[in-house]
């Protein structure tokens, strides 16, 4: 399950137990409704509550980000899971964005506010 909002250039999502394809399919039309309206956005990314993901979702994700790879301006990542954090840096490679990860939520949003 996910949650999400969005505002001034800012899309934020939270991912609660399991990750799944409908999930991330939710999220891009967000994010794909604010593309069209206001540009490049920053994405606050919240998976401190994530139990897992779908393999299906690993590979919608990085075609996702493959094809909108100039649409992002920044990305916070906020976890304590060193395999997300790593699954993060790998996400650098797909995106023209800069990727940070967090442990504290604060901090990331203060980074996307720069």
């Amino acid at each position: 399950m996910i949650t999400t909002q969005h505002q001034d250039h800012l899309v934020e999502f939270a991912v609660f137990g399991e990750f799944t394809l409908a999930d991330l399919k939710e999220f891009e039309e967000l994010v794909l409704s604010e593309i069209k309206f206001s540009g490049p956005v920053n994405l606050l990314v919240d998976l401190r509550d994530m139990a897992s993901f779908t393999v299906d979702v690993a590979w919608e994700e990085i075609r996702f980000s493959r094809q909108h790879a100039g649409d992002f301006k920044r990305i916070a990542v906020i976890t304590e899971s060193q395999w997300v954090a790593w699954s993060a840096w790998l996400e650098q490679l797909f995106v023209n964005a800069d990727v940070t990860v967090f442990a504290d939520e604060v901090d990331a949003r203060e980074w996307l506010a720069e």
